[in-house]
């Protein structure tokens, strides 16, 4: 992942400053119709609110167990927003579409 400088001054002063780039993860198992909809789900709601400033990446559980042990994964399909901090996850289909933007920090309660 390609790392930019930090924002100066001066970049905020000429209003260049980035919004925060956020990097999620979404852990599925197969192909089932509860995490299928969790893919689309989070999928358009990255492209409706993060559009190029996000990294999503889904790994299938059922391919790589062991993933779930490391990162606590108990549920799936379950997110686990990494940055910008604090860690979040959410488990479940993300069809709350509100909660979801709620939870990243893209809207207030």
């Amino acid at each position: 992942m390609d790392r930019k400088p930090k924002p100066t001054s001066e970049d905020a002063a000429l209003g260049t400053t980035e919004q925060p780039q956020y990097e999620l993860r979404l852990y599925v198992i197969s192909s089932t119709p509860q995490s299928m909809r969790a893919v689309a789900n989070i999928r358009r709601i990255c492209e409706d609110h993060l559009a190029g400033r996000y990294a999503l990446e889904v790994i299938d559980l059922a391919q790589h167990p062991y993933l779930a042990e490391g990162e606590q994964i108990i549920a799936a399909p379950t997110l686990v927003k990494k940055l910008p901090l604090p860690l979040r996850r959410f488990i479940g289909d993300l069809s709350k579409t509100d909660r979801v933007l709620l939870g990243l920090d893209l809207r207030e309660a």
